[in-house]
């Protein structure tokens, strides 16, 4: 009963439109960015990268660097955007539709609706990740060659593999990136299953994002970073380093892991509380 259930609001979700927003955004973005690495001299600032460390810049500039590039703006700003404009709609919608009270007639309990809801919505974002990884590296590889793999950013990162030690951390980096797009439909599904709207829900969500991102920023705040939510949010990065921190990774996944819990056992409370049926 659990699989039907979870096919059945599987393709309730994959039949509303809205839930391609983002896969058709992210498609788009991975488009203009590779077409502006490939007819704008925007590759010469990672040339000079390479070439002031001592590397041989022509076998970096490759399908896996700019692909991996390219993830970076993306897993910050577009990807949480579209999944908590899932993970909002999951219980709020229903809700606002009137059809959650028709579902909470049927013999089911509400904590194996709220379950089949947010099991949808993990896959939903595992799907979008995916999506993420494989149609930026095909794409890219139509204007790029395969080869080495370099990762950058200041004062964090710098990072540079052969192609085969290369694949396997971009493709492994998105496995945490899927962790990270969990754990944000988690916590738009939370304030989902509160009484609000469901614009509410999402924004909610982001809110608590950026305002912890923003925060992370500020130089005075470097000694408390491991208070803030999305500290452990970008462990996927950890996975490109060279050496990669294992214990960085396996702490945050421990620490991603509590918050999922968390998120979810309030998110049931609070809906466990609620006069839906009345």
């Amino acid at each position: 009963m659990l699989f039907l259930q979870l096919r059945n609001e599987l393709r309730k979700l994959f039949g509303k439109p809205r839930t391609y927003i983002g896969f058709g955004v992210l498609l788009l973005a991975q488009v203009i960015i590779v077409l502006l690495f490939r007819y704008t001299p925007a590759s010469r600032g990672m040339v000079r990268q390479l070439s002031s460390a001592g590397i041989d810049a022509s076998q970096y500039i490759t399908c896996l660097t700019v692909a991996t590039v390219m993830l970076f703006p993306i897993a910050f700003v577009l990807l949480p955007l579209y999944v908590t404009l899932i993970g909002g709609d999951l219980v709020a919608k229903e809700a606002e539709d009137g059809t959650l009270r028709m579902i909470l007639s049927r013999p089911i309990t509400r904590f194996r609706l709220l379950l089949v809801k947010w099991l949808a919505g993990v896959l939903f974002s595992t799907l979008l990740v995916l999506m993420l990884g494989l149609v930026g590296v095909s794409f890219a590889r139509c204007f790029f060659p395969w080869g080495g793999l370099f990762a950058f950013t200041p004062g964090e990162l710098f990072s540079v593999r052969n192609a085969a030690d290369g694949c396997w951390h971009y493709f492994g980096a998105h496995v945490f990136l899927a962790v990270k797009a969990g754990t944000i439909l988690t916590l738009a599904f939370m304030f989902s299953c509160f009484n609000v709207k469901p614009a509410a829900a999402t924004i909610l969500a982001l809110s608590a994002i950026f305002v912890s991102a923003v925060l992370m920023q500020i130089p005075f705040f470097r000694d408390l970073q491991p208070w803030f939510f999305t500290y452990y949010l970008d462990v996927w990065q950890s996975v490109l380093m060279q050496p990669v921190p294992w214990w960085k990774v396996w702490g945050s996944l421990s620490m991603l892991t509590g918050f999922n819990l968390t998120f979810l056992i309030i998110g049931a409370t609070a809906f466990h509380l609620r006069d839906i049926k009345s």
